[in-house]
């Protein structure tokens, strides 16, 4: 693989775009993936590097590392105390609303830094998300049960932090992300795939945004869409749409 992008590199802090696809670390449950991505750092930086964030293997994005102990202590407490903002942008089924508020508790799922399963018996957690609704289109092609096929393009910031919290939350609108193989829409999914050769899930972690914990300004780093979701946006006519 080629090196990662890098985004953003101080002593302490680095981020990098990270690819769809590509695993943050390893885990138990993926045992036989080669490339990830705090290895892949790791060795372009010749350095350590101290994970405290996460991505879905399948979302591409802002990804940050510590690059001492200290510092994943305190960013770490940072995303605890909801002091990190982050933005998501997200193609999903349908028309959403202009923006939306969502707070639906989420229960916990298997985790998969140690491959145990969640305790069903648990109620679910706080979890909040908002959007934004940026665009839309209507195609002249039938998928499911209706003539036409209806899509948005969302951004989205989780305030808080559980897995797959997007991912889950969307599902639970009825508009799930396109390309989600785990809480999406087959039949959307296997339409762009199709139609437009798109292969990937279709969320991308857009910009995050902190207090640097030495320097205390503030930080924000973007991460540029890769080519496949470009091309994406380019064919359903979004390519000129702000995305901020």
């Amino acid at each position: 693989m080629n090196p990662l992008p890098i985004l953003y590199q101080d002593e302490h802090l680095v981020a990098v775009n990270k690819p769809s696809g590509l695993l943050v670390h390893r885990t138990n449950l993926d045992r036989h993936e080669k490339e990830i991505a705090m290895h892949l750092v790791r060795d372009q930086l010749g350095q350590w590097v101290y994970p405290f964030h996460r991505l879905d293997k399948a979302t591409s994005g802002v990804l940050l590392f510590a690059l001492d102990k200290e510092t994943a202590r305190f960013m770490t407490q940072s995303f605890t105390d909801g002091r990190v903002t982050k933005s998501y942008l997200a193609v999903v089924r349908g028309f959403t609303k202009e923006g939306e508020r969502i707070d639906y508790p989420l229960r916990e799922i298997t985790d998969k830094m140690t491959g145990q399963n969640a305790n069903r018996d648990r109620p679910g957690k706080e979890a909040v998300t908002e959007y934004r609704r940026l665009a839309v289109v209507e195609l002249p092609h039938p998928v499911g049960r209706y003539a036409t096929a209806r899509y948005s393009l969302i951004k989205a910031s989780p305030l808080t932090g559980r897995n797959h919290q997007i991912r889950r939350h969307l599902k639970h609108i009825f508009h799930p992300v396109i390309g989600d193989t785990a809480y999406g829409d087959g039949k959307h999914n296997e339409f762009f795939r199709r139609q437009f050769d798109c292969r990937r899930l279709l969320l991308h972690a857009r910009e995050i945004g902190f207090v640097h914990p030495y320097v205390r300004r503030s930080i924000s780093i973007e991460a540029p869409l890769d080519n496949a979701f470009s091309a994406l946006l380019e064919a359903l006519q979004w390519d000129n749409v702000a995305l901020s």
